[in-house]
């Protein structure tokens, strides 16, 4: 499978995005954004020419369309998250707009990423429909819909969304069903800490602005000292206009962390997929046998459990030969299609059970990875941003000494 992933093949890009105003369904005027997707073949870059890349156009509803589909047609599978729809975890100066353009672009790479994430997975990188979304600009909604998963998902939802108890739940699932709330919670504080955190390192920066002010004022009235203070200032107004960068680096790591937060959600739904499969074998094993116990009752003129049906051929006197006849004929067949129905659940679970484990342990990988990258990232980040500031003072030092 290893051989058919698409980015080894092709590099695939979200260039830009571009704000556009059009009338939408109920013919109003609306204002969207839509997102240049860019492929072009590995080897072109390696064999030095530099052809024109395939491009084409996407709006962010239709990268839901794709991961909708995605997820009916794989259930077994963490399929990768998109980036927010709207900003969450915001600290005061970051706009919660989604047209706001610091947030489009954090959007761009986000989208990018997500791409990026199914090209490079064994299974969906080999999808039909992935392909026509990145190559097929016109038509490609309807062949989505031609696939009829839109009737599957309908139909999923309202069984996910059913109150149901598996009676004999597999430790395995319910064990990282438990996991994925634990982590979601575990990353929602930290991305909770890491927006206060923001918030007060913004305005400890923009409080260093007001040194510079003073000594500016201070350089005034002073002859000797004057070219000093002057000198200090400036470093410490540099050193307040400091934080944006500083800050906007820390958005891509939050972002980074944001993505695990709906890896989350995507591992828990293949749990509570498995356990719907699961289920739907635990009723049809349930109502094969209730069949079974009817047919002995039938056979052997006993009835086991009390029924309203024992009750009245007791009033009204026993059945015929010949409906006991039909009646027993009919619940043959249906213990034999009940039998074929508890064969292929059995199947269809234990087939679920071997993919969706084999996915999982891939995920387990790349989550310990990507963290553990993302945490390095930002322990160095703080570091260098720390060793700045010990700049600022060190060259204000100078300044001071020479005075």
């Amino acid at each position: 499978v290893q051989d058919c992933i698409l980015l080894k093949k092709m590099e695939i890009s979200v260039a830009e995005a571009e704000k556009r105003t059009g009338k939408n369904a109920v013919n109003m005027q609306e204002t969207y954004t839509v997102y240049l997707i860019e492929m072009r073949p590995v080897d072109a870059a390696s064999e030095g020419t530099n052809p024109v890349p395939d491009s084409l156009w996407r709006r962010y509803s239709e990268f839901e369309l794709l991961r909708n589909y995605l997820l009916v047609t794989y259930p077994f599978l963490v399929v990768p998250p998109l980036p927010e729809k709207r900003a969450e975890f915001v600290w005061h100066k970051l706009s919660a707009d989604n047209m706001d353009p610091d947030f489009v672009e954090r959007r761009r790479v986000g989208l990018e990423n997500f791409l990026l994430r199914v090209a490079s997975h064994p299974d969906l990188s080999t999808d039909k429909i992935f392909y026509s979304f990145l190559t097929e600009e016109n038509g490609w909604k309807e062949t989505v819909f031609e696939t009829g998963f839109q009737a599957k998902a309908d139909s999923r939802l309202k069984a996910l969304n059913a109150t149901f108890r598996v009676k004999n739940p597999d430790k395995r699932f319910a064990e990282m069903k438990h996991y994925g709330d634990e982590l979601q919670s575990v990353i929602s504080q930290l991305l909770r800490v890491r927006a206060r955190a923001a918030d007060r390192l913004y305005g400890v920066y923009k409080v260093h602005g007001n040194y510079g002010r003073v000594f500016s004022e201070w350089s005034a009235i002073e002859k000797e000292m004057g070219d000093g203070l002057q000198s200090a200032g400036h470093h410490m107004d540099a050193y307040a206009a400091s934080v944006d960068d500083i800050l906007e680096e820390e958005e891509h790591y939050a972002d980074q962390m944001k993505e695990y937060l709906f890896y989350a959600d995507a591992l828990r739904a293949v749990c509570r997929k498995h356990e719907l499969t699961q289920y739907e074998l635990e009723m049809a094993a349930q109502d094969l046998t209730s069949k079974k116990q009817q047919r002995e009752e039938l056979a052997t003129g006993t009835i086991r459990t009390f029924s309203l049906k024992g009750v009245t051929s007791k009033l009204f006197g026993q059945e015929t030969p010949e409906q006991r006849e039909a009646k027993l004929k009919m619940l043959e067949t249906q213990i034999e299609e009940g039998e074929e129905l508890v064969k292929e659940r059995n199947a269809e679970c234990e087939e679920f059970v071997k993919s969706a484990w084999v996915d999982i342990e891939r995920f387990k990988e790349q989550k310990d990875h990507d963290l553990r990258e993302a945490l390095i990232s930002y322990a160095i980040m703080q570091i260098s941003m720390c060793k700045k500031g010990i700049q600022v003072w060190n060259n204000a030092k100078e300044c001071f000494s020479k005075m």
